[in-house]
């Protein structure tokens, strides 16, 4: 005979039943929201890098160049990466300013345009990278430990501004065969130290007397030509400098107007009508300066990125110009230029 079970067994298994299910019922749940939750965090976008470009003058020819070279590597502003560009006029006071603002921005990254510029980035930061361009020996200005392994946050392109101010001067004695030279600087100028160093042994050399004339702001720049003029200079070299670059027009002309030989070691004097330039192509080493920052974007060191050297300089000379002054230059001399400006056209 089968006893019937009693009502309340029948509940209890009733219950058991229905907990079994919604335990598993739950764990299925949780399941999900975890394979969501996971899903959804590996498809968050990745943070864009944020590039800040800070430059001593506002000289957009080294920016563009830089622009170029990213979208060559695949970058595409306001898609998968944001630059932000900062210019001091022409005033190097403002550099520790403007990299103050970059830091505040938290920018991945700080490409420099000058030496000056990169003094005042690495003085401001030791924890974002900084690429540098456009400086003198960046070992003796205290930004890298050596040129193989730079050290700490900091490396670029050097171009050897300063230690080419010697073979300016050459090329210049050999298109006048002037006995005193003119020396126009900016004693706020990071470099100007240097390329008056690297000077002197040349100027020694060739027999040739330098007049150093200093400028320290823009409203100082027809007195400093009354001064060269005053000494009797037969030709001028100016030195780099963000003061003097700002305001290469006005330099350009006083130098026309007094009828002087002018060599420039920025090629931006050239496109206002400058005499002679000779130097590293500054448009080729912004552009592979987007390879240092795409490295460094990448995961690079900057500690561990060699600083790169230019290997080719550029001699170009104005003949309009030279037309203008009444100066006419050698054949041996223009045989070499890499790049000669004629009348209407280059």
């Amino acid at each position: 005979m089968t006893i019937p079970p009693e009502r309340g067994d029948e509940s209890r298994q009733g219950y058991q039943v229905i907990f079994v299910r919604s335990y598993w019922f739950g764990v299925l749940i949780l399941i999900g929201l975890l394979v969501t939750c996971s899903s959804a965090g590996a498809q968050q976008p990745k943070k864009i890098p944020h590039i800040g470009f800070v430059s001593p003058v506002d000289v957009p020819h080294y920016f563009l160049a830089f622009r170029q070279g990213l979208r060559e590597l695949g970058y595409t502003e306001g898609q998968n990466l944001f630059i932000e560009f900062r210019s001091a006029n022409g005033v190097p006071n403002r550099l520790p300013e403007l990299v103050a603002d970059l830091v505040r921005a938290k920018v991945d990254l700080i490409v420099a345009a000058s030496g000056g510029a990169a003094v005042a980035a690495k003085d401001g930061t030791n924890a974002i990278p900084i690429v540098f361009g456009m400086t003198g020996d960046p070992v003796a200005m205290g930004l890298v430990k050596g040129l193989a392994r730079p050290g700490g946050n900091v490396t670029g392109l050097s171009t050897l501004i300063t230690e080419t101010s010697g073979k300016r001067l050459q090329l210049l004695k050999e298109i006048t065969n002037a006995s005193r030279v003119g020396i126009l600087s900016s004693s706020s100028s990071s470099e100007t130290g240097a390329s008056l160093k690297d000077l002197q042994p040349t100027a020694r050399s060739l027999h040739v007397e330098l007049s150093v004339v200093d400028v320290r702001d823009e409203n100082g720049l027809d007195s400093a030509f009354s001064a060269l003029r005053n000494e009797h200079v037969g030709a001028l070299i100016v030195l780099t400098g963000a003061l003097l670059t700002q305001h290469r027009n006005q330099i350009v002309q006083l130098a026309a107007n007094s009828r002087l030989p002018a060599m420039y070691g920025i090629s931006e004097f050239m496109d206002v009508g400058g005499l002679m330039f000779y130097g590293a192509n500054l448009m080729e080493v912004y552009r592979r300066a987007a390879i240092y920052a795409d490295k460094i974007l990448k995961g690079a060191k900057p500690a561990d990125v060699p600083v790169e050297q230019p290997t080719k300089f550029e001699l170009v000379i104005n003949l309009k110009t030279a037309k203008q002054i009444g100066l006419t230059i050698p054949p041996n001399v223009l045989a070499r230029a890499d790049r000669v400006i004629k009348q209407g056209g280059t």
